[in-house]
């Protein structure tokens, strides 16, 4: 009886870390990201985005034939740098995945962030699951047309900024950059974040607009795209940054918050992990009553 209940015990002490490690070895395939400001078609057009019910976003939804549920997966993997090679030409938003087609449909009216040429940006890049990587950040060029698909040519050849491993705060990446002074009108903000921990790239569009000249550059405070609509209610406010006089983004829909961060893992992983251990307990249970 006694070696029965070593047996036992030693069974599930063994058995435990074994599914635990597991588990833990699965999270980083679970890592994901995208821009909430100035935001990301993908999380605008998403539940949480809050601008869903908008015309563009219904377009996408209705070509993707499914809502954007997973707004933090669009990721390609083994790209290793060669983003040109591999993402063709009108494809570039949904990074060719074709659960992300509605992205890459050729609108005027995708909701927008209003920024200032020349200004400083702090982007807001939410992540479920924290990675080493590093962010390349490219504007459309001057004269742009926003009703055509996008193309690797439209693109400056070079990123306006590369940065690498930016600080992660309260479930988000916080890159500060500072945007070119010669765009004006609407611009397509496009980041490419590549992984260093694991072999994914990660792909997004957000719908810029920099006013013209002779228009209210020096605002201190941007406000939204009058293409934009409200958020619904019961979305998190919108959030007070980039408000100093360098430059200004106010995302259509509010910060990532309440659920979607690295916190919300952890507490599924918790939840994971009381599951194992309690599994665990009744196994040894079982073979203690033999």
């Amino acid at each position: 009886m006694t070696r029965t209940t070593a047996l036992s015990a030693t069974a599930t002490a063994v058995a435990v870390p074994l599914l635990l490690l597991s588990w833990a070895a699965a999270a980083p395939a679970q890592a994901h990201g995208a821009p909430t400001d100035p935001v990301s078609r993908v999380y605008a057009c998403s539940p949480e985005g809050g601008a869903v019910r908008s015309a563009a976003c219904e377009a996408a939804v209705a070509s993707n034939g499914a809502p954007f549920t997973a707004w933090d997966n669009l990721r390609v993997a083994g790209v290793n740098g060669r983003d040109r090679q591999v993402i063709p030409d009108g494809r570039l938003c949904s990074g060719n995945l074709p659960a992300y087609r509605g992205l890459d449909l050729a609108r005027r009216d995708w909701p927008a962030t209003r920024l200032r040429p020349g200004g400083r940006l702090t982007m807001t890049y939410a992540s479920t699951i924290a990675h080493a990587g590093t962010f390349r950040l490219y504007l459309t060029r001057p004269g742009y047309d926003p009703a055509k698909p996008l193309k690797w040519s439209d693109l400056s050849r070079r990123p306006f900024a590369e940065v690498a491993d930016p600080p992660l705060r309260n479930g988000a990446y916080h890159i500060g950059v500072t945007l070119p002074a010669d765009r004006t009108g609407r611009q397509v903000l496009y980041t490419v974040w590549q992984n260093s921990s694991t072999p994914d790239t990660y792909y997004s569009c957000s719908d810029v607009v920099f006013p013209g000249k002779g228009q209210a550059a020096g605002a201190a405070k941007a406000t939204r795209t009058a293409e934009a609509e409200p958020a619904r209610p019961g979305t998190p406010a919108p959030r007070e940054e980039h408000a100093s006089a360098a430059g200004d983004s106010t995302p259509v829909a509010g910060a990532t918050d309440g659920g979607s961060g690295p916190s919300a893992l952890l507490v599924a992983g918790g939840a994971a992990a009381v599951l194992v251990l309690t599994g665990g307990a009744a196994l040894g249970l079982r073979l203690r009553r033999r």
